[in-house]
C-alpha cells in the first residue's frame, strides 16, 4: 500500500525536526541529523515494500547538552531561582495552561505514536489521554499536598510545619515503549515541585514530541523549567 492509499486522517508527511528549546528560546540545530523510519512498511516508487520514512531528528552533541545543563542550573540558582521560589498557584497555572495547549495537538501526536512506535490507534489515543489526565491529577494532588502543609502537625510531642521543596536539576529520560506517558510521569512531578528539568525524549519517540515544543515555550516562563534537547 502506498502512502496516498492510507486513510487520509492517518497519512503522515515527513517531519524534518531541527528545533530544540533551551532557556525559553526555540533554537535551530545546524549540525548533522538522523533519519527516522517506521517499522510499518509502505510501497515506494519502485513498488517495493520498505520501512516508511518519517523524517529526521538532530544528532545533537555534548556542547548543546552542556548548554541545557548550564541553563537549568542558572534557572534553579541553588533554590533561589524564580521558578523554584514561585508561588504554588502560579506554577500550577503554568501546568494547566500547558495541558490545554497539549490537547490542541492530540491528533498529530496520536498519529506519530502510531507510525513512530507502531501502536494501534486505540492504544495511541489511550496513551495521550492518560497523559493529559495524569497532568490534571498531579495538579489536584499537589493542591491537596500544599493545603495540608499549611497546617502544623504534631509528632512525638513536637509541633512542626512541614513543607516540601525542590531538589535541583532533574534529568528526564523516557522509555521508547511509552515515550509520551512514562516520560511525562517523570517530568510533570519534577517541575511541579519547582525543580528545573532537562528533558531528553526516548530514542524511538522524538518526532512525536516536536509538536509540543511551542506549547512548552508558551506555557512556562523563559527562566523556568523546560529545557529540551535531542
Amino acid at each position: 500500500m502506498k502512502m496516498n492509499q492510507v486513510p487520509k486522517q492517518f497519512q503522515v508527511t515527513p517531519i524534518h525536526s531541527k528545533d530544540y528549546l533551551v532557556n525559553g528560546e526555540i533554537k535551530s540545530w545546524k549540525g548533522p541529523s538522523s533519519e527516522v523510519f517506521s517499522t510499518i512498511q509502505t510501497e515506494n516508487e519502485s513498488g517495493e515494500m520498505v520501512p516508511t520514512f518519517l523524517g529526521t531528528i538532530p544528532d545533537m552533541e555534548s556542547e548543546t547538552a552542556l548548554e541545557a545543563l548550564d541553563a537549568a542550573n542558572k534557572a534553579f540558582d541553588r533554590g533561589k531561582g524564580l521558578w523554584p521560589t514561585m508561588k504554588v498557584k502560579e506554577r500550577l497555572t503554568c501546568l494547566e495552561k500547558f495541558a490545554g495547549k497539549m490537547k490542541e495537538h492530540r491528533e498529530e501526536v496520536v498519529k506519530l505514536l502510531m507510525w513512530e512506535i507502531g501502536k494501534s490507534l486505540g492504544d495511541s489515543q489511550k496513551e495521550f489521554d492518560r497523559t493529559i489526565d495524569y497532568i490534571y491529577d498531579t495538579v489536584e494532588a499537589y493542591k491537596k499536598l500544599d493545603h495540608r502543609s499549611a497546617k502544623f502537625e504534631k509528632e512525638g510531642g513536637i509541633h512542626a510545619h512541614i513543607r516540601r521543596g525542590p531538589l535541583g536539576v532533574v534529568l528526564c529520560l523516557g522509555p521508547y515503549n511509552y515515550p509520551l506517558n512514562e516520560t511525562f510521569c517523570l517530568l510533570i512531578p519534577a517541575i511541579i515541585m519547582g525543580n528545573t528539568a532537562i528533558f531528553k525524549p526516548a530514542k524511538h519517540g522524538v518526532l512525536l514530541i516536536t509538536p509540543l515544543l511551542k506549547a512548552f515555550q508558551e506555557s512556562f516562563p523563559a527562566w523556568s523549567c523546560k529545557y529540551c534537547f535531542w
